[in-house]
């Protein structure tokens, strides 16, 4: 009973967030900034994991395409698993990691030394400046986030190419992209959108519920990491079976 009344309190909770970030006014100004901690601060962590990750699947993509002599279909294949799959799942994984476990730990701590009930006492709506736009901010920052991903993955499958091939840098992007289309590319990008409301709303709530001094604080970052992975990874399974109803080609 216990599990299905929090599972009842969340959503509630993502309701209200849904409900309250369509309705004006917007804290634009807040949300300004917090696009900026939570995006542009990520840029370097997502930049760097993505030309790692673009160098790994290309060493994997040439060693198993060799066997057939298939090596040529590498910047195709590495640009269509980044672009569809690889890159949208993993930019939200780190990002659960960083941005959930700064959420859960902010307003944890918050809650904790009562300046949630400051806010209040002084007539300002904690939950439309602290949740919903953080929430926004994801929303609007994961897509951008998972773009960045892509081509970094890109370049660090090029940069592998080059150095073992000395593919010249026109003819490798010119193969990667020959096969991508808006059918790949939009929908893919788009899903991180979801991925952004899903860690931004579920961090938020085990934030604003955190108890017991800091231990709870630190509690609500952990579970806010662990929660917003595994309800990310829940909801990529439906979203990809969607994309699929949607775009069947």
């Amino acid at each position: 009973m216990r599990f299905l009344s929090s599972v009842g309190d969340s959503a509630q909770f993502a309701g209200r967030v849904i409900v309250e970030a369509v309705r004006p006014p917007y804290e634009v100004r807040e949300i300004a900034r917090q696009l900026f901690e939570l995006g542009c601060r990520s840029v370097p962590l997502i930049a760097a994991s993505g030309f790692a990750v673009g160098i790994v699947l290309s060493m994997h993509t040439r060693a198993s395409l060799a066997r057939f002599g298939a090596e040529a279909l590498i910047p195709a294949g590495l640009a269509l698993a980044l672009v569809r799959e690889t890159g949208p799942l993993t930019a939200g994984l780190l990002l659960s990691g960083r941005i959930g476990a700064g959420i859960g730990a902010e307003l944890g701590a918050m809650k904790v030394t009562e300046q949630i009930d400051a806010l209040e006492a002084i007539a300002v709506d904690s939950f439309r400046y602290l949740v919903v736009t953080r929430v926004v901010a994801c929303v609007i920052a994961l897509p951008i986030l998972t773009s960045v991903m892509n081509f970094m993955g890109i370049l660090g499958g090029f940069t592998a190419e080059a150095t073992i091939t000395g593919m010249p840098f026109r003819t490798y992007f010119r193969m990667a992209f020959s096969s991508i289309q808006f059918s790949d590319l939009i929908p893919a990008t788009l899903k991180t959108a979801v991925f952004g409301f899903i860690i931004a709303t579920a961090s938020s709530y085990l934030g604003m519920h955190a108890t017991r001094g800091t231990e709870g604080v630190g509690q609500a970052s952990t579970r806010s990491v662990v929660s917003s992975s595994i309800l990310l990874i829940a909801a990529n399974v439906l979203l990809v079976r969607l994309i699929f109803f949607l775009y069947p080609g």
